[in-house]
């Protein structure tokens, strides 16, 4: 009987260490596979865009960095303060002659000292962040590193950073803390992969005055800064080598830099988003490494992948399209993004520069782009010491109300069977006022997409052009130029090929009062009230019809 009690016990216990090794090789084979690095293949099997991103339809950009420390000279500074003519080119023409007038002879003081002289003095990211989560933006993008090879971030891989240098203080890890603090997903953008080309305008020479052939301070070595601010410092790590100096070994060097202060960027600020300014992968495979990075990254935080990478692709999965100054001419059935800014990339004061929107154009592109299942990433033009403008916060301030008091139709909000009605009305407005080649060249620009923004000096939209999104079982109606009185929507007609339900309530946005419509077989026609709750593009909430 003992030994029979003993042998059943020591089966029991043998099942149950059994188990408890299975279990033991179980999770770790399990950590192991969370541990595994997926290939770029193996992740875009299984990725799927984040709902943070797909819902969230406004994120604010802060497109700020080392160049917008010069009052003016326009967004390319760096580049054109080398050249005493720039040809044809207008936005940036004045760089040159106010370089000399401020800071003195680009042979000597240079555009490494106009990062030493930018101080951010009066940056508080929580302040600024405090004040995008106000306007409704939903996730938000600070600048890295610009053409001008210069880290706004406390890069280990690359002198020539914001904590050596100027502010003295990690910018991007600053903002990575407040984005945090206030719950808004933190992206970061990138345009360093064309500086190679870019720079080569810091290794020439005035071609006429008194300083002609001296050349500029690209051309300095390590040694010239001996007993300067910059002693210790390279000038070939900020422009790069002069051009006869190049060798394929040295340009691949450049590359795999780049891909190391980038690796870094991406995991030691853990960023939801990538941005890059630029045409597919930079450099090639070593920004597919980047963005394999990123996502590997993500996947292990969250056990899945939430992260983005966005730039101008086209047809490469796991990224987002992104479109600067314009939107899509079509609905897409994959997440994109539009990008817009006020007045230029970099803030300039410069008195030939216009603005190109204000908020009422703003709200039209972005009622636009969410139409056709995109985001709008608007950027805000600080200036050089970190604080909003005052004349850009009226315009910021009208677009937060707006897209406060219109929320139910633009987050989460998923498109229509098409993406608007009475399309083009802006085209046909001025069909009597221009030449046929003159509407032709019209009709041709609203087919392009990259810089195909509707600003201030676009010709106005139709009182009756409406976009549509939906929200759930609701349909909503974005009158893009709204106008007291009926307008007619073929397209809500009964018997319309869209086939909308008949509809049981209108109402608009921001007011309980239902408003006037009738719904017949061709059309709904809609009453546009006199009295609105804001100035801007009305949206109208419609039941029954979905």
């Amino acid at each position: 009987m003992k030994i029979t009690q003993y042998s059943t016990i020591t089966n029991m216990l043998c099942e149950k260490c059994i188990l408890v090794l299975f279990l033991l090789v179980f999770f770790s084979l399990n950590c192991l596979s969370q541990e595994k690095e997926l290939t770029w293949e193996e992740i875009g099997e299984q990725y799927e865009f984040p709902k943070w991103y797909t819902e969230a339809r406004f994120g604010i950009w802060v497109h700020w960095g080392a160049q917008t420390q010069p009052e003016e000279g326009g967004g390319w500074y760096a580049r054109n303060m080398y050249q005493q003519y720039v040809g044809k080119q207008t936005w940036g023409k004045n760089a040159y002659a106010y370089h000399l007038k401020t800071y003195g002879h680009p042979s000597e003081i240079g555009y490494k000292d106009v990062i030493n002289d930018w101080k951010a003095e009066n940056l508080d990211t929580d302040a600024l962040l405090q004040y995008f989560k106000s306007l409704g933006a939903k996730y938000f993008v600070a600048l890295a590193n610009h053409h001008d090879h210069f880290d706004n971030f406390n890069s280990t891989y690359h002198p020539w950073n914001s904590v050596n240098i100027g502010p003295k203080r990690d910018i991007i890890g600053e903002f990575e803390k407040s984005s945090k603090k206030y719950g808004i997903p933190f992206g970061v953008s990138s345009h360093d992969d064309r500086y190679l080309s870019w720079w080569l305008s810091a290794f020439g020479a005035d071609t006429s005055g008194e300083m002609k052939g001296v050349p500029y301070d690209g051309n300095m070595t390590k040694e010239d800064g001996i007993g300067k601010w910059w002693e210790g410092l390279d000038p070939a790590d900020l422009y790069g080598l002069p051009p006869e100096k190049r060798t394929p070994e040295w340009i691949e060097g450049v590359k795999h830099n780049w891909m190391l202060r980038h690796k870094e960027l991406v995991t030691k600020y853990d960023v939801d988003m990538i941005w890059f300014d630029g045409y597919g992968f930079p450099y090639g495979d070593y920004g597919k490494e980047v963005c394999q990075e990123l996502f590997n990254h993500s996947l292990q935080k969250h056990g899945k992948i939430m992260a983005v990478v966005a730039g101008k692709f086209h047809n490469e999965p796991s990224t987002v399209k992104d479109i600067e100054s314009g939107g899509s001419n079509e609905m897409l059935l994959v997440p994109w993004q539009g990008i817009l800014t006020l007045r230029s990339w970099f803030f300039k004061s410069d008195k030939d520069k216009e603005y190109r929107h204000n908020a009422r154009t703003v709200i039209e592109m972005m009622s636009d782009i969410i139409s056709k299942n995109g985001n709008l990433l608007l950027n805000v033009e600080l200036l050089p010491d970190g604080t909003v403008p005052p004349e850009h916060k009226v315009i910021l301030d009208d677009i937060g109300a707006w897209v406060n008091l219109n929320g139910e139709a633009i987050y989460a909000s998923k498109p229509w069977k098409i993406y608007g009605d009475n399309l083009n009305s802006h085209l046909k407005r001025t069909e009597e006022n221009v030449t046929e080649a003159d509407l032709e060249a019209l009709k041709k620009k609203a087919t392009n997409e990259q810089f195909n923004e509707r600003g201030i000096k676009a010709p106005p939209y139709g009182h009756n052009e409406v976009r549509f999104t939906t929200n759930g079982d609701r349909l909503f109606i974005f009158v893009m130029n709204p106008k007291e009185g009926a307008i007619e929507l073929p397209s809500l007609g009964l018997n319309s090929d869209y086939t909308p339900n008949k509809i049981s309530s209108i109402k608009m946005l921001g007011s309980n009062e239902k408003i006037e419509f009738k719904q017949n077989t061709d059309k709904l026609i809609l009453n546009v009230p006199a009295k609105r709750i804001n100035k801007y593009t009305t949206i109208f909430e419609v039941k029954g019809a979905l």
